[in-house]
């Protein structure tokens, strides 16, 4: 499913997030331990900045027009509601975090020390799956994209 070419740790950082996202799909919390287990082994800049980037292009893909404070809310109000049920232990201010720190108001690095790395992760994946079904699009095209930017980025020399 994923680009021959990647190198291992883009590979598996596609494999732990796709696996994820099934899992909030599915609503199954044993499978969402175990790919936020899977996440939580890879480098932490490498899988902020991806899913990072997975949250700014299907928000854009939402709010061609822009993003309000409003939009921002209701993503975060429907992204709790929607896991409360299953997840009761969610951290929703992990939530918030995902959201500013992919848009670039906070750094998510910054804010992962400050609560268990997992948490952040699984407000992650609960704000991505939340995006995506909202827009009725797989996120499949959405990681490539996001990975191959990182990638873009970081060949390109800076001056």
């Amino acid at each position: 499913m994923w680009p021959t070419e990647w190198p291992a740790i883009p590979r598996k950082i596609a494999d732990a997030t796709d696996d994820a996202l099934t899992a909030v799909r599915g609503t199954d919390s044993s499978a969402l331990s175990d790919a936020l287990d899977d996440l939580a082994k890879l480098p932490n800049p490498q899988v902020s900045g991806v899913h990072a980037g997975i949250v700014r292009e299907l928000l854009e893909t939402l709010h061609p027009d822009g993003l309000t404070s409003d939009d921002v809310h209701a993503v975060l109000e429907r992204t709790a509601r929607g896991a409360i049920g299953w997840l009761p232990h969610l951290d929703v201010s992990a939530v918030a975090d995902v959201l500013t720190g992919a848009l670039g108001v906070s750094d998510p690095d910054d804010e992962t020390p400050k609560r268990a790395r997992t948490a952040y992760l699984q407000a992650a994946v609960l704000v991505i799956a939340d995006l995506a079904a909202t827009a009725h699009i797989p996120t499949t095209d959405y990681i490539k994209r996001a990975i191959a930017e990182i990638a873009r980025a970081e060949t390109v020399e800076m001056p």
